[in-house]
Order: structure tokens, then sequence, then C-alpha cells
């Protein structure tokens, strides 16, 4: 895009200051802000604007891409990227980036805090809150000395596993293929170790992508494989647990507790059996939205790195698919 001014359209509900350094990146640019409407994550932009935009910074419906005839990069909000990935939906000459290393912070913080109020019984003393009874729950674990398996090593589960470390916890990690172990984890394992590991974590926390290999990981034999008394976390993709399953383990007492902040689908039908399982705390795919400060931070400063990338002519962070 060297030589050309720049059309850049923004979904994400930035602040002045974001939009600044976001506007830093491309001084000669013009920027259209689309501001989301109440409950909306994103904004909505009109055809036109879809149409003139060169750059894209938000997760813009991919039925809509078809209207982009002039767009050259979609700056998702999102980590994620599966919907993007069917045949036909980007076209040919779109570069796609994702925002990996926005929201480690956000997520890992949400499941920490969830893992720690299971293991402090918190959740139970709010039921007896709620009905004005001073009651004893007994015994609580504790971080300090636990023995904590980390699925997906990458940014989020990197942020989780220094949180847990700095607690006090030993914290292994598992990957598609192992290798070097980085800031928080002592070792990281093949995820095809799983049935030799999972039986030595006093907690399991996933933050796996979802995949032909995870769907439906988290099931049956792998709740049995757990140590009897750990917990399970997943703030990855719902489609890995096998939700029936979860039920019966928790049902059994085999494991003390589990966080979900993720589920399939989504939203969670009423009559999901996961609304009333024992021990389970349950929040609905919130952890990764916009609520911490600090994720929109993150978005704007991959964004405006890409938009000077992409003048440049120089290669982009986070990308996806050219």
């Amino acid at each position: 895009m060297a030589g050309s001014t720049l059309n850049v359209l923004v979904l994400p509900p930035f602040n002045e200051q974001q939009r600044t350094r976001l506007e830093a990146s491309a001084p000669h640019a013009r920027f259209t802000y689309v501001a989301p409407k109440p409950g909306a994550m994103l904004g909505n932009p009109t055809n036109d604007q879809v149409a003139e935009a060169n750059v894209i910074v938000g997760n813009l419906s991919p039925k809509r891409l078809s209207e982009a005839t002039s767009l050259k990069l979609l700056q998702l909000n999102s980590a994620g990227y599966d919907n993007y990935l069917a045949a036909g939906t980007l076209p040919a000459d779109l570069a796609l980036c994702c925002a990996v290393g926005a929201y480690g912070q956000a997520v890992s913080e949400h499941l920490f805090a969830m893992t720690l109020a299971l293991m402090k019984r918190l959740p139970g003393y709010h039921d007896l809150q709620r009905t004005h009874d001073w009651g004893d729950l007994g015994p609580v674990t504790t971080l300090a000395g636990a023995r904590v398996l980390v699925l997906g090593t990458g940014d989020i589960g990197g942020h989780f596993a220094q949180l847990c470390q700095a607690m006090g916890a030993r914290v292994i990690g598992a990957n598609r293929h192992g290798g070097e172990a980085p800031a928080g984890f002592e070792t990281v394992h093949p995820i095809d170790e799983l049935p030799q590991i999972l039986g030595k974590a006093d907690v399991v926390a996933s933050f796996l992508p979802s995949s032909p290999a995870t769907q439906g990981l988290a099931d049956a034999a792998f709740f049995s494989a757990m140590r009897p008394g750990a917990f399970f976390a997943n703030g990855g993709r719902g489609d890995l647990v096998v939700a029936d399953d979860l039920v019966a383990t928790l049902s059994s007492g085999h494991l003390a507790g589990a966080a979900l902040d993720v589920t399939s689908p989504e939203p969670l039908p009423k009559d999901s059996p996961l609304w009333d399982a024992p021990n389970l705390l349950l929040t609905p795919h919130v952890s990764g939205g916009f609520h911490l400060f600090t994720v929109l931070d993150n978005i704007a400063d991959i964004a405006a790195e890409n938009i000077a990338h992409l003048e440049a002519g120089e290669p982009l962070r986070n990308l996806v698919r050219h």
C-alpha cells in the first residue's frame, strides 16, 4: 500500500487514547470509527463503509466480506479465526491477522479467579449466604505446592502458568509438539502424553484452540485419568469438553470441581445438565471480551503495528493467511 492513502474502518469501541495510538501508525490514512450500539461489542458499518475500506479493524461478519471489494487487511479483534477459514470466505488477496497476544492477562486472570474460588469453596459459601446459613463447608485446598497442568502454552496459557507459579504451584504444560518450556513452566510435553501426565496434576486448565484433534478431548477417559479430588478449568473452546461426561464425573465426586467460561453450544441451552452440575462454576464466555481495559489497549497496539507494516510493505504480525 506504499504511496496510497489507506481507508481504515474501525469497529471496536476504542477510547481517545487508543484511537490516537492507532492513527499515529498511519498519519496520512483516513480513519472511520463505527460506534457499537448498546449491547453490542462492535460497530455495524454500512455497505459503503465496508466497500471503501482498505483495512478493517474488528471481526466483520464473514458473510459481509463479499462487500469488501477494496479490502487488503482484515485485522481481527479476536485471537480465534476459525469462522474465516471456510473455503471461499476470504478474497484471494486479503491478509487476515488475528489478535493473539491481546487476551493473555484477561482470560488467565478470569480462569485463575474461578479456579481459586473453587479451591476455597467460595461458590458454596455464596449459596449459604443466600439462604442466611452461617455454615462451615470444611477443608479447602491451595495452589501452594500444587501440581498444575496447563493445556496450551501460548499467550493465555503462559499467563495462567505464571499466576499459578507465583502462588507456589509447580506447573507443567502440554501442546502439540512439546519442546522448550517458556516462562512459567517447568516442562512442556506433547499432547499425546496426556494419559501419562493427567493423573499427576491437582489442577488441569485448558486454553487449547478448537481443532479436530481437540474436539471432545475432555471425555470420560480424560476425566477418569485425572487425580481424584483434582480441579478442571476450561478457557479455550467449549467443544473440548464432552458435557455429559463432565457432569457424570462431577456427580460421582471424582473431581472436586470444574470451572468453565466456554461451552458448546453457546449460548448454553436452558436444559443443559451443566447448569445444575455439582461443584461447577460457569461463566458465559466473558473472560475474553472487552471487560478488562487492557484488551482494547492490546488490540489497538496490534492493529497499529500491522497498519504501519502494511503501508511499508513489511511482514504482518499474527498473519493467519495471505
